[in-house]
Order: C-alpha cells, then structure tokens, then sequence
C-alpha cells in the first residue's frame, strides 16, 4: 500500500495547471451512456475514481479507448449488460449516476447501494424518489437498487427536500430523454452541474438554468455523439492555492476561472494572501508571511465548499489566532481532526464545529488519512511539519488528485512516494 513521505519547511512557489475536475468528469462520463454515437471526452484527470468509472462502463459492455492526451472515447452501442456490481460501486458514490441514463435509455439497471468516502449519511433517497417520479419503477432489495421503466420516462415538476448535487445530476440526465417538460426545484448549483449540463446541450439535450436553483429540461428522443473538455478542478486548484499560503510562498494556477473559487478566493484573502486573478488564472502570493485564522461555515455553492474544509482547516492549524470551522453538510467530516492532533495541532471539536488555535509550528509524523479531502488535508500540514511526516492509506488522495507528489514537488515540496 503506498504512503507518502514529506520533508517539511519548503516553500511552495511556481505554477501549475489546474487538471481537469473530477467532479464534472464522473458524471459526465455516466452521461455518454445517453447518446446514440460515439462521444470523445477531453481533460479528463488521471485518477483512481476514473479507472474505476471505465472499468464500470466496460464491465457492461461499453467500448472505451483512451488516448495519449488523457482524452476518452465512450461507444455505449456495445452495451450487453445494465448492471454496476458491488465490486466497482463500493469504492465510490459517484457510481450510482448510471441509474438516471440507464433507466433513461434502456429501461432497466441494477446498480449496488454505493460506497465511497466514510464522511457521514449522503442517503440516495432523493435520486430514487425523483426517478419514480419520472415513472420508473424502483425496488431496493438485496443490497441493489433495481429499476424498469415501461413505456419511457414522463417529464414532471421534482423538489429535491435537501441540496443534492449527484442527485440533480442523475435526475437531468434522465429527464434528457424523457417526454415532455421536467422542472427540478431546489437543484444544486455547482459548477460541475452546470459542466455536465453544457455537456448534455452540446450532445443535443435542452437544458436551461443549470447554475440556478431552477433547472428545466424539454425532454428529446436522442442525444447524439460529438467532443467535450471537462471543466477545470476548483478543489484541486484551492488545494494548492492554500498550500501557497501556508508555505509563505507564491504560486499560479493556471487554466482555472476565479468565480468557481470566489468563497475560497475571498478567505485566503482574509488570510492575509496577495491574489491576483486573471481571464484563465488565480495567483497567490503570501510575501513570506504567516497566514491569519479565518472562520468558515461549509454551504453548498455559491457557499464555502465543503470539499475545501479540511484543507483550510490545515491553514488555520498554523494561522496566527483562533478560528471556527462549522460544518453543515456532513456530519462525520472532522476525522482529519486526530490525525492533524498527531502533528501539533490545537483543536477542539464542539459538535459540527471545530474550534482551532493556531500554533506556530507543527511536528512531523506518522499519520492515516480517512478520506480523500481529509489526505489532502495531512499533505498541506506535512509540508509546513518540521521533519518527516508519513502520509498513509493514500489510495484515497489518488481518487481525487492527479500527480499529486508530481505537482508538489515541481512547486519546491520535499515529497515522495514509497
């Protein structure tokens, strides 16, 4: 099992440029199950969550080729089978988005209950609840969801009863193809919503308001094949933006618009940070200069990003003063605390907040990480940790990061993989 191995107290300065977003890509990915021709994705990031995405859509039968550019071709007119075993769908939640085009396009699937990150209840009620509604027919049994839709889906107006973003994406991807109108109220508005809503427009769908809490869709009887780049990695690019400040150093990202991190932008800034936006870059420039606590709430977007909660709980664990963190979209998504406790951190956890006090140096050590963010987290505090800490169970930072230990190290981080 890898670990990672960080030699703390370097300076992160240089650029890199932002891969493209994983979030966007999944779905994505499960969308090229609605269209009749072949589809070419492009800027799709090399990561765990990927390959086991292709190796989902093979084990049905579909015909991927991936090229040298990192670009895949998905040919669904292969397809034998409707099913996502337990075997791929329990490492990922993003799984469960083949139920909306399978059942959409084929009228039947039989996808596991997903797994993935232990970061508290993320309940697919809301999926399957929506999809009844578009008048499949759905019965959970057995550790499997399995769907049939007789006659096709039926366009209809859904309130979702809490923000969920896989959930809006699997009901507008399956409303694509339905007939007549669907309205989806209280959508989420996420930048990678809207991606694989430009995705779907541009294989032919009609969709309107991805980005607004309002989406609506005019069912169409196909969608057709054509090329699409995958949107930049928000998460990823803040990741190293943070890394920036609390190295005290100086760092672009480029390829990576400014308003898909305005609320991170907005507290590093805060923070103390130097930044600078232009058309296709964030740059970040500390001055050599000790971060300030920063108090966050997580919220859905436009809010402070929840995937960005562990990282900058890492900034505030070296920031001068105290802050809080309060976390109010999953309620097991301080397990990072522990082990940032190992390395000479001050938290304290109150509920669903965390009360941190800076503390002007952290100490290398052997660390586990529990989830993906909650990795990225341990890689941020290793690289300011004086001495050597040891990242491991890092098959969870390769779900969400490209090159991680690559990427660092061309910044100026003393990081390596074992």
């Amino acid at each position: 099992m890898d670990k990672l191995r960080i030699i703390g107290q370097s300076q992160l300065n240089g650029e890199l440029h932002a891969a493209g977003a994983k979030n966007a890509a999944l779905p994505i990915l499960a969308a090229a199950l609605l269209v009749d021709t072949p589809v070419i994705i492009g800027k799709i990031p090399h990561l765990r969550d990927i390959t086991t995405t292709m190796s989902l859509l093979g084990s049905m039968g579909v015909e991927l080729i991936l090229d040298d550019k990192m670009r895949i071709q998905v040919d669904p007119r292969t397809i034998k089978n409707f099913l996502a075993p337990y075997e791929l769908v329990k490492t990922m939640r993003a799984s469960m988005l083949v139920l909306g085009p399978l059942l959409a396009r084929f009228g039947e699937a039989t996808v596991s209950l997903p797994g993935g990150c232990a970061i508290g209840s993320r309940p697919v009620d809301q999926h399957l609840i929506g999809l009844q509604a578009l008048g499949a027919q759905i019965e959970v049994k057995a550790g499997y969801i399995h769907g049939k839709v007789k006659g096709g889906l039926i366009g209809t107006e859904i309130n979702f009863d809490i923000i969920t973003v896989n959930g809006t994406e699997n009901l507008m991807m399956a409303a694509s193809l339905a007939k007549g109108t669907t309205i989806l109220r209280n959508a989420a508005r996420e930048p990678e919503v809207v991606d694989t809503a430009n995705f779907l427009n541009a294989m032919g769908a009609k969709i309107s308001g991805a980005g607004t809490d309002t989406i609506i869709i005019e069912g169409v009887d196909t969608l057709h094949g054509g090329e699409y780049d995958i949107m930049p990695d928000r998460i990823e690019a803040g990741t190293y933006l943070i890394g920036a400040a609390m190295t005290g150093g100086k760092v672009k990202v480029k390829g990576i618009k400014s308003e898909v991190l305005e609320n991170v932008i907005e507290r590093l800034t805060e923070a103390g940070a130097m930044i600078n936006c232009d058309e296709d870059s964030i740059t970040l420039d500390m001055k050599g200069q000790r971060p300030m606590a920063v108090d966050i709430e997580t919220e859905p977007f436009p809010g402070f990003p929840t995937d960005m909660q562990a990282q900058f709980m890492a900034l505030n664990v070296i920031a001068e003063g105290t802050s809080v963190i309060t976390e109010t979209i999953f309620e097991n998504r301080f397990m990072h605390v522990q082990e940032l406790q190992r390395l000479g951190a001050d938290i304290k956890l109150d509920g669903n907040k965390a009360i941190i006090k800076g503390v002007k140096k952290l100490y290398g050590a052997p660390v586990m990480a529990t989830d993906l963010r909650a990795s990225a987290s341990l890689v941020l505090a290793g690289l300011v940790a004086e001495g050597e800490t040891v990242i491991d169970r890092v098959y969870h930072l390769d779900r969400g990061y490209e090159r991680v230990e690559e990427k660092f190290a061309k910044l100026g981080a003393k990081i390596y993989r074992q």
